[in-house]
């Protein structure tokens, strides 16, 4: 079992209260619940609770399974509790203010929480951890280079033998997820978006990949039914002059990448469909060179939205009036982390900091053409993990 080691545990704690001396200079405690943080500070994910305070040891508190949490990490501070009063017990005053994460915390968790813990007040923790985990370390770039691995041989080497005519979108998806499992993947990637479910990704054959859906993206895709709208559809077989849409996320050892790659089958597409899918190519291209250290988000974004006609955007990153507003997204332990590639994302880049980076364009009759790779920020600009094959990868 690969342990994080407490080098790297110390540090993020670290950098976490060096970010709150500067943001919230009056803090004094944050409780964190979400498994993602426990996980980010502690290395390991439980039922419990993590007590940061500015001063002192911070301390994991869990429910269960104390003996994995054990087991699993080189955590200095790790204490079972059957409640909250336990951990309660440890703590003579309290100050008026505790820091959560009020984007994933439940209100009713929170009101067990108080109970025990009564805090006069409440303030949101969850800009603070998402700008400290933007930036990777060593570490956690290996990981991520590991996953990316994992997603290019599966993506460019052997994902194109495998799609056969008359095989569903749903039957290429279980493949899909079959085959990076098999490659290393953790079989899990992990959304911030509330309330978001998701298997493996998009798979879509033509026009399917552009179908709508509540997921915030550019491509949609049928699944399986209104109750289960994920994999892909059992109806919709593969047959010749299909464009294959395939958008799936990896992960190794917790840390995802993501990637989109693209497939004609049986025959090339439409002339048109290939001219916009290499404009989608030199988009990504075009942002990767500038993904440098003190780069800004929001001008990056409007750089390359400010140079495209107007027939270019009417279905740039979605399709008709379903478009997204970003041109890429921070990824780790989330696929979707900040920041994005976006207006009002105004702080700089640093070096470390991974991005993946997904210009699309929807086609009626055709589907989703375009691509997506994953780029750790450099200063020679961004450092693509998942391969450089351009797609539109000819299967006939």
């Amino acid at each position: 079992m690969e342990k994080v080691p407490l080098s790297e545990l110390e540090a993020r704690i670290s950098s976490f209260r060096n970010m709150m001396a500067v943001s919230n200079p009056e803090w004094e405690i944050a409780a964190i619940f979400s498994k993602i943080n426990q996980y980010y500070f502690t290395g390991t994910m439980q039922d419990g609770m993590l007590i940061i305070p500015r001063e002192g040891e911070p301390t994991l508190w869990v429910r269960r399974s104390y003996e994995r949490s054990q087991d699993e990490s080189l955590f200095p501070s790790i204490k079972p509790m059957k409640s909250f009063r336990d951990a309660k017990k440890e703590f003579k005053t309290l100050p008026d203010t505790v820091y959560l994460e009020t984007e994933v915390v439940p209100l009713a968790l929170y009101q067990r929480f108080n109970k025990h813990f009564p805090f006069k007040d409440f303030k949101p923790v969850d800009q603070q951890l998402a700008t400290v985990r933007a930036v990777k370390s060593n570490y956690e770039l290996s990981l991520m280079r590991k996953s990316g691995k994992i997603h290019q041989r599966v993506a460019e080497d052997l994902l194109p033998d495998v799609l056969q005519e008359g095989m569903s979108e749903a039957d290429l998806a279980v493949t899909i997820f079959k085959t990076l499992v098999e490659e290393g993947h953790d079989g899990l990637t992990r959304f911030g978006m509330f309330d978001n479910e998701m298997v493996v990704g998009h798979v879509g054959f033509g026009d399917s990949s552009i179908y709508p859906t509540y997921f915030d993206g550019a491509s949609g895709t049928r699944g399986l039914s209104p109750a289960a709208p994920v994999l892909g559809s059992r109806q919709r077989k593969l047959k010749k002059g299909d464009l294959v849409f395939v958008d799936v996320g990896c992960a190794f050892n917790g840390y995802n990448t993501d990637k989109t790659m693209t497939y004609m089958f049986g025959s090339s597409l439409p002339q048109h469909a290939i001219e916009t899918h290499h404009k989608c190519v030199e988009i990504q291209n075009e942002i990767a060179k500038m993904l440098k250290p003190g780069a800004i988000p929001s001008q990056i974004y409007h750089r390359i939205m400010d140079n495209l006609d107007e027939d270019f955007l009417e279905n740039f990153m979605g399709f008709g009036p379903r478009k997204v507003k970003f041109l890429g997204h921070a990824i780790g332990l989330l696929i979707d982390e900040l920041p994005v590639i976006a207006e009002r994302f105004d702080q700089p880049l640093q070096e470390g900091m991974v991005f993946a980076v997904e210009p699309k364009n929807g086609i009626a009759g055709v589907g989703m053409v375009g691509i997506e790779n994953t780029f750790i920020v450099t200063p020679r600009g961004g450092e693509c993990i998942t391969g450089d094959n351009p797609g539109l990868v000819p299967v006939f």
